[in-house]
């Protein structure tokens, strides 16, 4: 059956192997040093507390006896408060020390060191009483020696001996935890070893199966190889050419791109000049239908002159019928003048004055028929003009109107000139649209051919690549083949 494994199930039976014996290691190491970390914790929790508090309890005495000679030397009240706070402190230090204490017999030190405490506190009280009270120094020293004195020396002697008794304690802890620690060490050496031994004994094991598989497979790998070579080679032969062909496509492509630009500039700027154009032939249309307008506004102003002159000789001949009255009338008074003077004349003296009057309403008359004589030429004049710029008038009219019918073909023709430059523009937008598409679709073909050429490139250096990678291929798998079965055996393979 295990001949049917494969390289990968061997190995990682072996792995398997080794970290189950790494993890069995690993839990003994663990439990053991659980196991002295707990005894080493006992012996700092409990017995090293136990004696460091013992300590304390014996130096807050000590303060607290202390306090007590110094009210006894001096009498301040400082050194009595102090006496009290110590006392304080004492009896803390011994209610702490009972906590940490295990044995009975520790337990019952502890409760006669609080008794002789409070004997010898009693003790000092009463010496304090009597420095209070003035007394003599020689009894208030009489007192202290024969009361406080015999118990502070048995409070002293019951601190030793339970300061004796927990270091003691706390060495045979030590002791302990020292062998235990010793214990764990010796068991996870051997555990070790035993892992060492059986890891080697997998190793060669495995070893051993490994390599005649690995030899079989080595052999494979070499002919493998030397196929992957003769391809390898066929590969980057043809993408050899096949980049070649792309280099030439790419270079063609450009310039027909390039091309592309050409029109697509060229066919922008027949659009630009086809807009200047049509923007000139909506201009010019624009000018056309001003100035026939204005050409209309003229021909308006002629009909109206032609109408007033009209008028004017109407108006003239009205004037010269006017005047032929006035003509008749100054006829008649002329004549009627001279009848005048004549019949002056007859009357003698009489008549001497109205002839004079008559005289003068000839003279009258005549410089009336005078002057209409000259208003009549004037008016002839005036009818003659006239007539002629009646008939300048009409001949300007008929010009006039020649011009606007001319502006009219001229408009038309703009028109058409403007439908055919929009026409014109129309085209080149389109002409520049259809370039912009087609320089775009160049472009994106050129891209593609550029991802192909370099594709190719690419092929054709992963050809060179895997030609390479065979060889090395097959130079390894000598190499593996010499290392994993004898060098005859290699040989003959």
């Amino acid at each position: 059956m295990a001949r049917t494994w494969t390289f990968g199930q061997k190995v990682g039976v072996g792995f398997a192997g080794t970290v189950a014996l790494t993890l069995v290691m690993g839990v003994v190491a663990i439990y053991a040093l659980r196991a002295v970390v707990a005894s080493k914790d006992l012996v700092i929790d409990r017995n090293a507390q136990a004696l460091i508090a013992a300590e304390a309890l014996r130096a807050d005495v000590e303060h607290k006896v202390a306090a007590a000679r110094g009210f006894l030397l001096t009498g301040e009240s400082r050194f009595e408060a102090r006496f009290a706070e110590m006392r304080q402190k004492v009896a803390t230090d011994i209610i702490e020390l009972r906590g940490f204490v295990l044995t009975e017999a520790g337990r019952d030190l502890v409760a006669t060191v609080e008794r002789q405490e409070n004997e010898h506190h009693g003790a000092l009280e009463v010496v304090m009483a009597l420095k209070k009270k003035e007394a003599a120094p020689a009894d208030i020293a009489k007192a202290f020696d024969d009361l406080a004195l015999p118990k502070r020396d048995a409070l002293a002697a019951t601190m030793g001996s339970l300061v004796t008794r927990e270091k003691s304690l706390l060495d045979e802890a030590e002791r302990a935890a020292s062998d235990q620690a010793s214990m764990a060490i010796t068991v996870v050496i051997a555990v070790a070893v035993v892992a060492v031994i059986a890891a080697a004994c997998a190793a060669i094991l495995l070893t051993r199966a490994l390599g005649r598989q690995i030899g079989a497979a080595v052999g494979q790998v070499q002919g493998s190889s030397a196929e992957l070579q003769a391809a390898a080679n066929q590969q980057a032969t043809g993408a050899k050419e096949q980049a070649t062909a792309m280099s030439e496509i790419t270079t063609t492509i450009n310039e027909l791109l390039a091309t592309s630009r050409q029109i697509a500039e060229s066919a922008q700027r027949v659009a630009q000049i086809a807009g200047k154009t049509a923007s000139a032939a909506r201009t010019g249309d624009g000018t056309v239908e001003r100035a026939h307008e204005a050409i209309g506004a003229i021909r308006r102003q002629v009909d109206l002159i032609v109408n007033h002159m009209l008028e004017l000789g109407g108006k003239s001949q009205q004037i010269g019928a006017v005047l032929e009255i006035v003509a008749e009338l100054a006829e008649q008074t002329n004549i009627l003048a001279i009848n005048a003077t004549i019949e002056a004349a007859g009357a003698g003296e009489t008549g001497k004055r109205f002839g004079v009057v008559a005289d003068e309403i000839r003279k009258l008359a005549d410089r009336v028929a005078g002057s209409t004589k000259e208003i009549r030429a004037l008016i002839d004049e005036v009818r003659g003009a006239v007539n002629t710029t009646v008939m300048a008038t009409e001949t300007g009219a008929k010009a006039v109107e020649g011009g606007s019918r001319q502006f009219a073909d001229v408009a038309s023709s703009f028109k058409e000139i403007g439908g055919l430059v929009s026409t014109t523009t129309e085209a080149a937008r389109e002409i520049e649209l259809s370039t912009k598409q087609q320089t775009t679709a160049v472009e994106q073909v050129n891209a593609a051919i550029a991802n192909v050429a370099q594709a190719t490139k690419e092929t054709a250096v992963s050809s060179s690549q895997t030609l390479q990678t065979a060889s090395q291929l097959a130079s390894l798998s000598r190499d593996l083949l010499r290392l994993v079965q004898p060098q005859g055996a290699a040989a003959g393979v």
